[in-house]
């Protein structure tokens, strides 16, 4: 975003940084900084340990988190149309159900308490204030299931 250029005056904002890593190699710098970690409408490796509840990567994000910070993840499938890909990532089975029954324990095993889950309605997809989510609307089989968790404190 060039908004991380700009003056706060002008649009720009003095609190957060923007970095390319991949989750899985994330800088020490970060350790405990985050009070709030976003992943909307991720893809490949990133979408498999999100929705999987990869262990690794999930200790990775709550590392970077301050605790009590928000982890706000968003995934955007549409069944008919993202099959292969669901099929290659190993997410044939994912839902609602799924994330209460499954990942919730996982995101909490990785250091985070699941404080809701769910799946969003279309009339407050533009809530998310991301252009993915402005290009998705529309398509009636595209369904987006949501987790919001807290770093819970971490035992020493």
């Amino acid at each position: 975003s060039e908004k991380i250029h700009r003056k706060p005056s002008k649009g720009g904002l003095s609190n957060v940084l923007f970095l390319q890593s991949s989750v899985e190699d994330l800088p020490s710098e970060l350790d405990g900084v985050a009070d709030e970690v976003h992943v909307h409408f991720p893809w490949g490796s990133l979408l498999r340990a999100v929705a999987t509840g990869d262990n690794a990567v999930l200790r990775n994000l709550r590392r970077i988190c301050s605790t009590g910070a928000l982890l706000e993840v968003v995934i955007g499938l549409d069944v008919q149309r993202d099959r292969a890909e669901m099929q290659r990532l190993g997410l044939e089975t994912f839902s609602a159900a799924h994330i209460d029954s499954v990942l919730a324990s996982r995101y909490e095993d990785a250091g985070f308490e699941v404080l809701e889950t769910g799946a969003l309605p279309e009339s407050e997809w533009s809530k998310l204030q991301t252009s993915w989510a402005k290009r998705l609307k529309g398509n009636a089989n595209r369904t987006l299931l949501y987790i919001v968790a807290r770093a819970a404190e971490i035992e020493r």
